[in-house]
């Protein structure tokens, strides 16, 4: 590849140099010399340029023979944007391969959802990220071994399942050829990345590219957590999540003075564990990369004030997509408040409870099966509403809705189901599928804060006004849905202030 990230070797070797977070996970550095490679931010001694060799990925530099630095931890670097320079089907087999779509699956079955052959599909990993579906997904579950190994003190044997591998003798082979050594002898040289275990307990730091704003995230989920469901208070967000035989609470906080945030899983089964860090990773979107976000977004006249008081913004994301249909759903033409309060209803109504819940964690979301045998009188929730929560049930237990689908068929899906429409695809290809181009063009504070105080753009003027802000949408709508919220608030002051002066002059003139 002759760039990455959008930047030429040049450039790329200027980055090096800086040892600028920014560009972590963005690229990574091989020197020929050693056979290792590292992350930008390594703080080894810099190599020689001639012995230098860029890769736009860890599986890429792996798949090149190279072998991980155990000083810097690729396998700890921020996410690499999928969206980035690759073709669509690309960026939706990397996202299935993040779900675990190789963890049992062929390249085959993988290709077949995709819609094309096995060997076309070989060819578009090799042009666009420099390794096969199989090195990515081969990759991405030795670096969560790897991060289980020094970060827990789960038995190798459970590393080995938690990681995807189906037996610990292909998870020792895989380990060796390509950190030249054994899991146990990785774990006795005693690099700990500050996670542990207790109990059934699992701590985990996940890395980001700064900035990030923490607080806007942890507001927005606070606005909109479900009680009994979730929790968000100063020491960050926490919910209930269903798991293979059981469930687990997880639980995610901002590590002052780090580019990184904690997760905590409690009650988890070995092999939920990947998949559950993966979620994580996507909710509180680390894979983001705001610097070149904000460059492009910058350039418009409405979007650049708003980028540069709050530069760290990502996308907060939804757990389940189910989830985030049912509360779009229910979320309609309502306040924040009002959809909140209907979908805990909901959930007191229809959610399995957890009778050893903690904190005030004891429900989890209803399942599509549930919502459809469920008896929903009495919730204050409309009639057609109830008929449009029945739809996606039994539209995604059929097959109609499948939420692994690309995230323009799932858009389309959703939006023909009665009583759903296009603002509500739209708002779960934003939240729930990690679509950095998604727009709810229909969203009145969208449309209305797009008029830039005239009056609000119909559906049809805020999707032509919003070309120049292509491909992140998605980044658009949260900066507007945030600036929105911060007129109210002084709106909100501005009244209050108002009333304690008026209340003030009716004392004195008495």
């Amino acid at each position: 590849m002759e760039t990455i990230a959008g930047l030429d070797p040049e450039a790329l070797n200027r980055a090096r140099i800086s040892r600028d977070p920014r560009f972590d996970g963005k690229f990574f550095i091989a020197v020929t010399s050693t056979g290792i490679y590292c992350r930008p931010i390594c703080p080894s001694r810099w190599a020689k340029r001639a012995n230098v060799r860029f890769f736009g990925s860890t599986a890429a530099a792996e798949a090149a023979g190279f072998r991980p630095c155990l000083r810097c931890r690729p396998e700890t670097a921020p996410g690499t944007p999928a969206w980035l320079g690759t073709a669509a089907v690309v960026r939706r087999a990397l996202r299935l391969i993040d779900d675990g779509a190789l963890d049992e699956d062929s390249v085959e079955a993988l290709a077949a959802r995709l819609g094309i052959g096995s060997r076309h599909l070989v060819r578009l990993f090799r042009r666009h990220v420099g390794a096969s579906p199989i090195a990515v997904a081969q990759t991405r579950r030795l670096h969560f071994a790897v991060c289980l190994l020094e970060a827990s003190d789960l038995p190798i044997t459970q590393i080995a399942m938690a990681a995807g591998f189906g037996s610990s003798r292909r998870f020792n082979d895989a380990f060796r050829a390509t950190y030249r050594r054994s899991p146990r002898e990785l774990r006795k040289a005693g690099r700990r990345t500050g996670g542990a275990t207790a109990g059934d307990r699992v701590i985990l730091r996940l890395a980001y590219r700064p900035p990030y704003d923490w607080e806007h995230m942890r507001e927005f989920l606070a606005a909109r957590a479900i009680g009994g469901l979730e929790r968000v208070d100063a020491g960050g967000y926490a919910r209930t999540v269903a798991c293979p035989g059981g469930h687990a609470l997880v639980a995610v906080r901002a590590l002052p003075g780090k580019h990184a945030l904690e997760l905590r899983v409690a009650g988890a089964p070995a092999a939920a564990l990947l998949q559950l860090s993966s979620v994580a990773r996507r909710v509180f979107d680390l894979a983001g990369d705001p610097a070149r976000i904000g460059a492009e977004l910058a350039a418009d006249e409405l979007m650049g004030p708003l980028v540069a008081q709050r530069p760290g913004l990502r996308i907060p994301g939804a757990w389940d997509a189910f989830e985030c249909a049912v509360r779009a759903i229910l979320g309609q033409q309502v306040s924040v408040a009002a959809g909140r309060t209907l979908v805990e209803r909901l959930v007191v109504r229809s959610g399995e409870e957890i009778r050893d819940g903690i904190e005030g964690l004891t429900r989890l979301f209803p399942t599509p099966a549930a919502l459809v045998r469920a008896n929903l009188d009495g919730l204050g929730i409309t009639g057609t509403r109830v008929a449009a929560l029945r739809s996606l049930a039994r539209a995604v237990l059929d097959g109609r809705v499948d939420f692994s689908a690309a995230s323009a068929d799932v858009a389309t899906a959703l939006a023909a189901l009665p009583g759903v429409g296009p603002w509500t695809a739209q708002y779960v290809a934003l939240r729930a599928l990690g679509e950095p181009d998604a727009l709810p063009y229909g969203d009145w504070v969208l449309r209305r804060m797009a008029a830039r105080g005239a009056a609000p753009l119909t559906a049809q003027q805020l999707e032509q006004r919003s070309e120049t802000w292509r491909p992140w949408r998605s980044y658009a709508t949260v900066y507007l849905w945030q600036a929105a919220g911060q007129l109210a608030a002084r709106k909100q002051v501005a009244r209050i202030r108002r009333a304690a002066a008026a209340s003030t002059s009716a004392s004195v003139h008495a």
